[in-house]
């Protein structure tokens, strides 16, 4: 289900890509205007909006899915993206503050084993934010974007997926109201979609942002061992050999 780094890279140097990532941008700005101090790592393609953190942050990183592959970010700087195994993140536990998924939740093949591995590097107060394509939206229904590709989520799968894997959502938003259409009108007048679509409410935005916090305190079930019983011996008749 994975889409090739190349392909991301393409779609985000042309003008619907611009377009795209102003307005999730836009969004991810609104739930954390600001960053300083904290941790932050960005999980599947998320190098098109770390930029917004990468001064204030303590330490901003990006990490990405063998089966996607990786590129060099930030071009003129030192690397500070990696090609790793999301199932098997090379952090320790608690290790980030902030957890960013673009590209990357419908991409994935377990997507339950990947938020609980999301879960163990974020801190006890961490806060994770996904973009995740609304299966309602427009842009999942043609794959000239990758938001066209893996697997889009409703409001309520994507609120029992985190309840699942021990996140609470604490908050929502939608970007992408504007139809993926790559050039004229659609795109000059983006902004003005986005906001008739977020003052009406309209269920059609491309994607969801949506915010969640760990569960630090989660009672776990406790199944009890069953014991194996041992069948009783039923009576059984020997025969005698003494003849009467």
């Amino acid at each position: 289900m994975t889409i090739d780094v190349i392909d991301l890279r393409d779609f985000y140097s042309k003008r619907l890509g611009v377009v795209a990532r102003r307005l999730i941008n836009r969004g991810i700005h609104a739930c954390w205007p600001d960053a300083e101090g904290q941790r932050v790592l960005g999980l599947g393609y998320p190098t098109p909006y770390l930029g917004l953190f990468r001064e204030d942050a303590e330490r901003c990183i990006a990490m990405m899915p063998a089966g996607q592959g990786v590129l060099k970010w930030p071009t003129a700087r030192p690397a500070l993206a990696s090609l790793v195994d999301e199932l098997s993140l090379p952090l320790p536990d608690a290790a980030m503050d902030r957890i960013l998924m673009v590209h990357s939740l419908e991409m994935s093949d377990d997507p339950e084993a990947l938020l609980r591995e999301v879960w163990r590097v974020l801190a006890p107060s961490g806060r994770l934010l996904a973009i995740i394509p609304n299966r309602r939206g427009v842009w999942t229904r043609t794959d000239a974007t990758p938001f066209g590709h893996g697997r889009p989520y409703s409001r309520s799968q994507i609120t029992q997926l985190l309840r699942q894997t021990w996140f609470t959502p604490t908050a929502w938003g939608e970007a992408l109201f504007v139809p993926p259409v790559g050039g004229g009108w659609f795109l000059r007048s983006a902004m003005a979609w986005e906001r008739v679509g977020a003052s009406l409410s309209l269920p059609f935005a491309g994607v969801h942002i949506v915010e969640a916090t760990k569960q630090v305190y989660r009672g776990i079930p406790v199944h009890r061992e069953r014991t194996r019983l041992i069948p009783s011996l039923n009576p059984v008749l020997v025969p005698s050999s003494l003849q009467r």
